[in-house]
């Protein structure tokens, strides 16, 4: 990951865990997108290190649940939080100062189709990744656990 992505994340979770309020939302404006947009922390825990790891993901909700891309900005394989929770699919979740437990599911057919589309709506850079890459990029649910 370049150096610059990596601190300007590394900064942005930081703001996030000490003003959520401030952190939920980012300013996509930079890597091409619309402005603002709705972001969510993912706590993970590796599949190789079993150490736990937290990525902001832009988000949108459906029937209850968290929606995220696993786009990798379109490169060829599929981001590690992806593989991660191919893994293990029990996660944890950030959204503003809350926090839930949460199971991710990969969708398919109709529903990613569906979802895919409000996600494109969001935040339109996600057709461009799709376009640059053969992979089918994942389109994630991620559903509340109790």
């Amino acid at each position: 990951m370049d150096e610059l992505v990596a601190r300007m994340i590394g900064e942005h979770i930081d703001l996030y865990q000490n003003e959520p309020h401030k952190g939920q939302y980012w300013d996509s404006t930079p890597f091409g997108g619309p402005g603002v947009v709705p972001c969510l922390l993912l706590l993970t825990r590796g599949r190789k290190t079993g150490n736990t790891s937290t990525l902001p993901l832009i988000y949108g909700e459906s029937n209850g649940a968290y929606v995220v891309i696993a786009s990798k900005g379109g490169a060829p394989a599929h981001p590690a939080w992806y593989l991660n929770l191919e893994a293990e699919a029990e996660c944890k979740v950030q959204v503003g100062a809350d926090h839930y437990q949460v199971r991710a599911r990969t969708t398919a057919g109709s529903e990613r189709k569906t979802l895919w589309k409000m996600m494109a709506e969001i935040y339109p850079p996600y057709d461009d990744y799709q376009a640059a890459t053969e992979r089918k990029i994942p389109v994630v649910m991620l559903e509340r656990v109790g």
